[in-house]
């Protein structure tokens, strides 16, 4: 129990927003749409739409911060902002302002339910996870176990609104692939087809297909769905960087040194936008950076 939900903890954060990044990647923030429905659209707020086009189109969370700050001020009762602030917050470590903004989550769901139910039961979902992340970070696995019942319990009300919601089906979309990936006697493949058919964005949904095959060592299929991702996110960091995990993990399985070599050109297009990514984020592609630099080595003088 407490291995899975480490795992799930760890995932889950950025699921928490990237259950916020459907958008049109080509609109620009002057325009307060909802980035998940073309039928029956809510109104996210400006400042919120921007930092998900800096986030998830451009990978450049220091240029989001700044949009979160005016959002969680002007789009006070918008839990997407409040839940993008407390996922930036703990990848930065920051842990007393990701409690904070996972209570303010908590608070706009609340506000949000009587007017959407829909929208108000999926945030205290992620309010609800959050702080159980932040219980794990500061007080150990029990406590934060105990807060999954009552994610899964939002869910579940959520769903009873309307069960082929995109943004629904997108945030349960990539928990069901995180639980598929790392219980026994799951179906991964059953979770993917379910993701792939009710989900989107496309480049979202790629993304985490493309992770999912990763975790599952199947790397064939991840590079072909990272490629999708990076067709609209070509210069995006942060999708660079899992292709050079994939390139990487293929070399060193198959002991190929034009895979590394790759793997090492998608780490150094990372490494050129390092700057704006979380810190936890530049501690990971540094240590693969060096990583893929090593087995390069270790690989050309097995071979001399």
């Amino acid at each position: 129990m407490i291995a899975r939900f480490i795992k799930v903890q760890q995932m889950y954060l950025s699921i928490s927003m990237a259950c916020t990044a459907i958008l049109n990647i080509w609109g620009g923030p002057s325009f307060a749409g909802d980035p998940f429905r073309k039928d029956d659209s809510r109104n996210i707020g400006d400042q919120t739409e921007a930092a998900f086009i800096a986030v998830f189109h451009e990978g450049n969370y220091s240029k989001a911060q700044a949009y979160l700050e005016e959002a969680v001020k002007k789009e006070v009762n918008e839990p997407l902002a409040h839940a993008m602030q407390a996922s930036l917050a703990y990848s930065n470590g920051d842990l007393g302002s990701m409690n904070t903004h996972a209570q303010q989550t908590l608070k706009a769901a609340r506000r949000l339910i009587e007017e959407d139910p829909l929208r108000g039961n999926l945030y205290l979902a992620v309010g609800h996870f959050l702080e159980g992340a932040y219980t794990f970070k500061v007080k150990g696995a029990i406590g934060a176990v105990n807060k999954l019942p009552q994610v899964f319990s939002y869910l579940d009300e959520a769903e009873k609104q309307d069960p082929n919601d995109p943004e629904l089906n997108l945030l349960k979309g990539y928990l069901d692939l995180i639980l598929a990936v790392n219980l026994p006697f799951s179906s991964p493949e059953d979770a993917i087809i379910r993701f792939e058919r009710y989900a989107a964005p496309d480049y979202m949904v790629s993304r985490a297909i493309s992770a999912a095959y990763r975790d599952l060592k199947d790397y064939d299929k991840a590079l072909r769905s990272i490629d999708r991702a990076l067709e609209s996110n070509t210069n995006n960091p942060e999708v660079q960087y899992l292709k050079g995990q994939i390139l990487l993990n293929i070399g060193i399985k198959n002991q190929d040194s034009e895979n590394l070599q790759e793997a090492f050109t998608y780490f150094e297009r990372a490494m050129i936008r390092i700057e704006q990514l979380p810190v936890s984020v530049q501690t990971s592609l540094r240590h693969d950076y060096n990583k893929v630099q090593l087995e390069m080595d270790k690989l050309a003088t097995k071979l001399n």
